[in-house]
């Protein structure tokens, strides 16, 4: 499992800080773990992990659903609500318009528990590099992959194996051989830096327990000039404490949502520039759906 904070010591580590930070036995483990002193720090680290792996456990399952219901095993559907409180569907396949849907094979597009279709604004070029953080099914990727032709490449990135196991078989069923899914966290991606022109996902950033890192990461990844282009849950400032403590609405794609302030800010700190964020449709009472674009700067010549 890849480390959600730095191993770097906290100035407010000192001793005298650290008096009063833990129980002894506990000070080499809980204190100079990131940007808090101590036991907060280690809370902080273990609450990103709680968030994991209950997202991770809501996505299998929801793979497997799919899976089954792609089988003809007679499987309901997802344990992933695609509706809002009024029926609305504002996830999943019934956000594709034509044009992206026919991109990809119709059991991926159906299996998609996106809030967007980051495809249509990314403005994908043939020979580009593409890399999909939390690729899910696949619908993405595939797309993607189609845009970027076969001198290009697309990448899917996801920590789930039951949702690896469907894009590939998505892929394959598909014929589309310029791709790749690969198993691994979107707070540390296994790619080397400068190495993909864009980077997308669909209503996965506001799912992880580091947001800021994941961003660090795209940044990392992405070559001078390249293009940050996803869809996302933006959440209201006044969102109540009621709705971001609740763990099912997070892995729903709501609770853990950031502020377009504090995406902003966060895309900034991370070094990306030209940053846009505009809504596309309100998803609950507190949040919408939005599509983020923003740009890693040319590398200044010497």
């Amino acid at each position: 499992m890849a480390q959600l904070t730095d191993d770097t010591t906290s100035a407010c580590c000192a001793p005298e800080q650290q008096a009063s930070c833990c129980a002894p036995e506990e000070k080499a483990q809980c204190c100079g773990r990131g940007e808090g002193c101590g036991c907060d720090a280690a809370a902080d680290a273990d609450r990103a992990s709680d968030v994991r792996g209950e997202v991770h456990e809501r996505y299998a399952s929801a793979a497997r659903a799919i899976a089954q219901r792609q089988s003809g095993a007679g499987c309901r559907g997802a344990p992933l609500s695609v509706t809002d409180d009024a029926g609305e569907e504002v996830f999943g396949s019934a956000l594709y318009g034509s044009g992206e849907a026919s991109d990809a094979p119709e059991a991926a597009v159906a299996a998609s528990l996106g809030c967007g279709v980051p495809t249509a604004v990314a403005d994908l070029r043939p020979g580009e590099t593409v890399l999909d953080l939390g690729s899910g099914a696949g619908a993405d990727v595939l797309i993607s992959a189609r845009r970027v032709g076969p001198i290009g490449r697309a990448i899917g990135l996801d920590m789930t194996d039951e949702m690896l196991e469907l894009a590939r078989s998505n892929a394959a069923q598909a014929g589309v051989e310029n791709v790749e899914f690969r198993r691994g966290y979107i707070e540390a991606i296994p790619l080397p830096d400068a190495s993909v022109d864009v980077v997308i996902s669909n209503c996965v950033i506001n799912l992880s327990g580091d947001k800021p890192q994941v961003l660090r990461e795209a940044a990392r990844v992405l070559k001078p000039g390249g293009r940050f282009s996803v869809s996302d849950v933006v959440a209201d400032p006044d969102m109540d404490e009621g709705t971001r403590a609740d763990m099912a609405a997070w892995t729903g794609c709501i609770a853990g949502a950031l502020t377009r302030e504090e995406f902003a800010d966060a895309l900034r700190s991370a070094g990306l520039t030209d940053i846009e964020i505009n809504e596309t449709h309100r998803v609950h009472e507190h949040a919408a759906s939005a599509i983020i674009r923003a740009r890693k700067g040319q590398r200044e010549r010497s």
